[in-house]
Parts: structure tokens; sequence; C-alpha cells
């Protein structure tokens, strides 16, 4: 079974319809013991870091997320999910994060630009490429061609380059998919990114960690 983590974060429908979709079983729920229980887990969310900090906490789910990583557990973050398992947000003011992989998470510069000189739009919603810098098996299969669904204005930043599998290039080369261990993380919604982003949730739900 793998544990969908509700902490008040919405989005989770449409990642347990795709997880469902590919032919494995989930569960949503903030139910410590079934987050222990699961086999895997996902960490998705959409919203602010520090009201998201604030619900993890409330529901004891930031030990048991952190319990599951030190078990060894194949976890996988989504969008703010992602962002909030670094060590510190930008975000509200300064949010002090989970802190399971070192870094931050930092904020887009509101004056970038686009190649032809145009200004950028942020937040970063739309569909852009991934380049996969350092293979992994959960991103198996994914080609320079593929474009996965992004909407956020902050983005990863961890503190060992080591940490980042794959960047995505919006006015700067950010970390768009960062991972330690047993987690793995996307700033874009696989969920909603078609063929690539369902690809990419089956080799995660297959995924055995060493």
């Amino acid at each position: 079974m793998i544990a969908i983590i509700d902490y008040d974060a919405g989005n989770l429908t449409s990642v347990a319809r795709a997880v469902s979709h590919i032919g494995f079983k989930c569960l949503v729920t903030n139910n410590i013991r079934e987050i222990a229980d699961a086999e895997r887990v996902i960490f998705p969310g959409v919203g602010a870091a520090g009201s998201a900090m604030e619900s993890l906490k409330r529901l004891g789910l930031d030990v048991a997320i952190t319990d599951a990583f030190n078990a060894g557990k194949p976890m996988l973050g989504i969008c703010l999910g992602t962002q909030i398992i670094m060590g510190y947000s930008e975000e509200d003011r300064g949010t002090p994060c989970l802190g399971v992989i070192s870094g931050k998470t930092r904020a887009f510069l509101t004056n970038m630009k686009s190649p032809d000189g145009s200004s950028l739009k942020i937040p970063h919603i739309g569909w852009n490429s991934v380049n996969v810098r350092t293979s992994h098996p959960v991103l198996s299969g994914i080609r320079e061609t593929d474009e996965f669904y992004f909407v956020h204005s902050f983005y990863p930043a961890p503190a060992d380059s080591a940490h980042v599998f794959g960047e995505t290039d919006y006015g700067i080369n950010f970390a768009s998919v960062v991972g330690f261990r047993n987690i793995i993380a996307t700033q874009f919604h696989p969920e909603k990114s078609g063929r690539p982003g369902l690809s990419l949730l089956k080799n995660f739900c297959e995924w055995k960690p060493c």
C-alpha cells in the first residue's frame, strides 16, 4: 500500500487517481500508524510553506515523515512537498522546514528574462522540460522532448549539488528533481503531466532503493 500524506495542502485526489490508474493501491491519510505501515509514501501538496509546516506539526506528520525516511521507506515529494523537505524556505518571510535534504527553498526573482529579452511571469505556470543530470531509477525513460507541468514561485536548492538529479530552465537553471537516499522529489506535478508523468510515477511505485 502507498500512503499519500494528507496535511490539508490539497492536490491529493489527482495524485491518488493517477496512482490507481497505473495499477497500484494507495490510501490518502493523515494517520501516523497507516503511514508507518505503508510500503512507500507520497508527499504532495500545493500552497504556502508556513501553513503547511503548521499543519504537519499539528498533526504530528513532521515526525511521521522523518521516521519514514529514516526507516528507508521509498518516498516521493511533489511540488510543495518537495520544497518543505528542505531545511528552510524563503516563503512566508522565512520558514524552518523538515530538513530531510540539506539546503533551502528559494524564491524566483521578479525581474527574470527569457532568452528573447521578454519578462517571465511569476509564478512559473505551464509545461517545461527536465534535463536529467544524474541517472536515477525513478527518472528512467525520460526523454529530452518530454515536458512536465509546473505551478510554482519557489524552487528547491540543495546545499550539495549531488542531490540535484534534474534541472529546468526558466530564467535560471533551477533544480526540478532532487533526491537523497530513499527520497526523490519533483518540483513539477507528475500526476498532471500525461504519459511522462505517469511513467515517472510507475517507476517510483516499483523503485527499491539500495
